[in-house]
């Protein structure tokens, strides 16, 4: 049984002689109440505790699809409007808000690898495994008994892996073989970009910088293009491939790449020889990648069947969320208002999260949202204590996700000790220290 009491210590305010100057405390501010401290440690722990409590992210899932979800694509103007493509050629466009799908494509045969929509938003781009570049007029009116059919279709040589539709004009970019830029209008491609690789597993174009796409490469390179230019800029080869990249749409950049290794890593273009930060928590090879719109934070998704939140500027994660059905997820997108998560998996879902588990919808009255601000400006300001830091940070992991991280850093400290041993016995200055950020890199290419 614990009894807490009143202890002082007499070191603070008894004299070691009668000659000392006695101890004086003073309040120099005489709006500040002596116990102030004390009730904001206390509320800042309360509200740290409270929204552990209420944190629950898991808003609801979009179900119809026949096959597991492979790509997901959101709406450039309607915060509603999601698009997701599943491993049976099937794309779907949900009413976000409703739950409800609004249209259904039998779109290709094998494969839908890639989804996006026009700048407008009143199209739809698909490409698939049948080598074929789908354009789809989703809100047209037609009856119930007659299925959509494409407005246009173009039949490509190669297999498309994946697509990208600018953030200014009608020109989109697929990738597979090479990196072809394309224009709604035409048929043929405007250009070709490539750098000698079997294939490309993910392009990108740049939100700010819309001229600049980035790729990922089969032979764990990433490319940097500019399509004003006729050959690509730069080329950065890492030790595992990259499964995917996304640009921060608030610096035109920065980009982030999800890699085979299980880290994400951030780059910064203007000095790509190694990389800017690494983020890590995950245990399985991390499959997808997305920004926020605010840029300061993105989420990823692996195949440790779990989804992370980070923030850009830190290695760890300060979100994780699981179900006990998701499977390997395959894809991830954040809402352009900045409150949502979609998530796509193996098990045929469409999984919608809120960005901040904690966050409470619908509309709030204005004590509430004062005593929010209140409640945030205190965990902030108390953000370093150790009681307050420990149940922030906490959160329940699946067991095999938990056992894999003990695995993972009995690997790293064994790998760590060996390279220690070795510099300590070996003659000074022959095994110099390399940080870990250049150890990813094996080389650049101009």
């Amino acid at each position: 049984m614990k009894v807490k009491v009143i202890s002082r210590n007499p070191d603070k305010y008894v004299r070691e002689t009668k000659k000392d100057i006695p101890k004086t405390f003073r309040n120099y501010d005489p709006q500040l109440h002596p116990f102030q401290s004390s009730r904001e440690y206390v509320r800042a722990l309360n509200a740290t505790k409270l929204e552990r409590v209420f944190a629950k992210p898991f808003v609801g899932n979009l179900d119809g699809h026949k096959d597991g979800v492979a790509v997901l694509s959101k709406h450039p103007r309607k915060l509603s409007i999601l698009a997701s493509g599943s491993y049976d050629g099937e794309v779907k466009i949900w009413q976000v808000a409703n739950k409800v799908a609004m249209a259904s494509l039998d779109a290709h045969s094998g494969y839908c690898r890639g989804i996006a929509f026009s700048r407008d938003g009143t199209r739809v781009i698909t490409i698939g495994d049948d080598k074929k570049i789908k354009f789809w007029d989703y809100e047209r009116e037609q009856d119930e008994s007659e299925s959509i059919k494409p407005v246009n279709m173009i039949i490509t040589k190669a297999m498309l892996v994946s697509l990208s539709h600018s953030y200014y004009g009608s020109a989109f970019a697929t990738s597979g073989e090479t990196c072809h830029i394309w224009d709604e209008s035409r048929n043929e491609p405007l250009k070709e970009l490539k750098w000698g690789v079997d294939m490309l597993q993910d392009v990108k174009f740049n939100p700010v910088e819309t001229s600049l796409l980035a790729a990922c490469a089969s032979d764990r390179g990433i490319i940097l293009y500019d399509q004003r230019e006729g050959k690509p800029l730069r080329k950065v080869v890492m030790t595992l491939r990259s499964n995917q990249l996304s640009w921060n749409p608030m610096q035109a950049f920065c980009f982030t790449v999800a890699n085979e290794d299980n880290n994400l890593y951030t780059y910064d273009t203007r000095s790509i020889a190694h990389p800017l930060k690494i983020h890590n928590g995950h245990v399985g090879p991390v499959t997808s990648v997305d920004y926020a719109p605010t840029g300061r934070e993105f989420v990823s998704g692996s195949y440790d069947k779990t989804i992370r939140i980070f923030d850009a500027a830190k290695s760890n994660s300060r979100e994780i969320y699981h179900t006990k059905r998701m499977q390997h997820v395959t894809c991830v997108n954040w809402s352009m208002d900045n409150k949502y998560v979609f998530s796509g998996s193996d098990e045929m879902n469409v999984r919608i999260w809120k960005a901040n588990a904690a966050e409470k919808l619908g509309s709030l009255q204005m004590r509430e949202k004062n005593a929010f601000n209140y409640n945030a400006a205190l965990k902030e300001k108390y953000a370093a204590h150790p009681a307050i830091k420990r149940i922030a940070q906490h959160r329940q992991v699946p067991k095999t996700v938990y056992n894999e991280q003990a695995k993972l850093r009995t690997v790293q400290l064994k790998e760590k000790r060996k390279e220690e041993n070795r510099r300590q016995n070996s003659k000074p200055g022959s095994v110099p220290y390399v940080a870990e950020a250049k150890k990813k890199v094996v080389r650049t290419e101009h």
